[in-house]
């Protein structure tokens, strides 16, 4: 099954079911808000002014996240999430959702935030603790 592209009034509308929400930013934008319950897996780190990938990004999700069970998986905009949804795919994840539009929104999707999404700033949950977003 490809990856299907969600909007984010859509991801809005999965928030508190079983799906699990991924999100890829790097840890000080997910410390500076998420939605309630994501699952934070950097698919890049910031270092020294600039962004380099996260090498263990696949073994992390594949230790963290049950393969069986819908991820939603959000960035900032929409790119980094792209990318981590393919590797999902490839990882076999069976229902790959990317939310496009992400946390700040694109050219053809306001965002989590400009679209009324939750946001906090908790810590995530416990590993296979259930679903939160983007």
């Amino acid at each position: 099954m490809p990856v299907q592209i969600i909007t984010s009034a859509e991801a809005i509308a999965l928030l508190g079911s079983d799906a699990i929400f991924l999100d890829v930013r790097s840890i000080p934008e997910f410390e500076a808000g998420h939605a309630p319950g994501a699952v934070n897996i950097p698919l890049m780190h910031m270092q020294g002014g600039g962004m380099t990938p996260n090498a263990g990004f696949p073994e992390q999700v594949a230790a963290r996240l049950p393969k069986d069970r819908t991820v939603v998986v959000a960035c900032k905009a929409g790119g980094r999430s792209a990318r981590a949804a393919a590797m999902l795919l490839q990882l076999g994840f069976e229902r790959v959702l990317d939310h496009s539009g992400g946390w700040s929104g694109n050219a053809t999707d306001p965002g989590w935030v400009r679209s009324g999404g939750p946001q906090t700033t908790q810590a995530e949950p416990e590993p296979g603790a259930g679903g939160g977003s983007p």
